[in-house]
């Protein structure tokens, strides 16, 4: 038993070490790997939710030109951090983010905390970002799943992987004292070769992927794993579209609820613009005042 553990472990060494091999040879240029400032890392990591990396590089200079800090992003107002978000979509990501930055001001000196459980109370920081954060910012041995590595893993472990499995299999497979390049690592095996549809000769994992080394037989075991992403709903016609509508024409001015429906594209469908403007409300990115709607500050 000793013997077959101690193989075990080479193995894993083996794969850690080709993994972090292939990583440092084919490093995606990306910015954000060029910092080590949390507040920096946490924008990029909320920016690049569901937003494609070619949209985020110039964003992310562009946000952080103008607060680089958490402080200073805390002192603008609710108004403005949305009008610079305009066009990254999923606007209350920036609310979050505007959110975590008062707390970080209020709560923590100005910076953001460096453990697991303080990251995770901030508003809109899940599991996933704050191990980001520990990770990528502070160099911790923290192993992240988003859905390039969820992909990687359970294909490398041949099998649907729940969340608890999910982050298992991450943390058993981290590389310790080097998370930073091992997630990088991962990330960039996910997004270029384990992709939907795998290119699997070039994979320095190919020897150890259970999906594989079984002929790949179908289903594939990351189709309905944990944080694994699914193929979004049809934008067109949308109530993300309607929502998006409403927050663009917001930006210059303040709306009347005779209005709602023409501004967001349902000129015929009054209940269905009031509905949708309500989620709005809830989600805290715009105000409601004597039935004239404007952006909340």
């Amino acid at each position: 038993m000793g013997r077959r553990l101690s193989d075990a472990g080479e193995r894993i060494a083996d794969e850690r070490a080709a993994l972090l091999g292939w990583g440092e040879s084919i490093r995606r240029d990306l910015p954000w790997r060029e910092t080590r400032d949390p507040w920096a890392v946490l924008v990029s990591e909320v920016m690049l939710q569901q937003t494609q990396v070619a949209r985020v590089v110039p964003r992310w200079k562009r946000f952080l030109d103008r607060w680089p800090t958490p402080t200073s992003c805390a002192e603008a107002t609710l108004a403005e951090v949305l009008d610079e978000w305009a066009g990254l979509g999923y606007p209350r990501r920036a609310r979050n983010l505007w959110l975590t930055a008062q707390a970080a001001r209020d709560e923590h000196d100005g910076a953001l905390p460096w453990d697991l459980a303080a990251l995770m109370r901030l508003p809109g920081i899940g599991a996933y970002t704050a191990r980001a954060v520990l990770a990528f910012a502070f160099e911790r041995d923290a192993a992240v799943v988003d859905t390039n590595i969820a992909r990687v893993l359970a294909r490398r472990a041949g099998r649907r992987l729940t969340p608890r499995d999910a982050q298992a299999e991450a943390d058993a497979f981290l590389t310790a004292g080097s998370a930073w390049a091992h997630n990088q690592s991962l990330m960039d095996l996910g997004a270029m070769l384990c992709r939907p549809v795998p290119e699997c000769d070039p994979c320095p994992l190919r020897g150890a992927c259970a999906w594989r080394v079984a002929g790949r037989p179908d289903p594939d075991p990351a189709i309905g794993s944990a944080g694994v992403s699914r193929r979004q709903s049809r934008f067109a016609g949308s109530d993300r579209q309607g929502r998006g509508r409403l927050l663009e024409a917001l930006r210059t001015s303040s709306i009347a609820p005779d209005r709602l429906a023409s501004v967001m594209g349902w000129p015929d469908d009054v209940d269905r613009a009031s509905r949708v403007a309500a989620t709005l409300v809830t989600d805290g990115l715009v105000a409601e005042d004597a039935g004239v709607y404007r952006l909340a500050t």
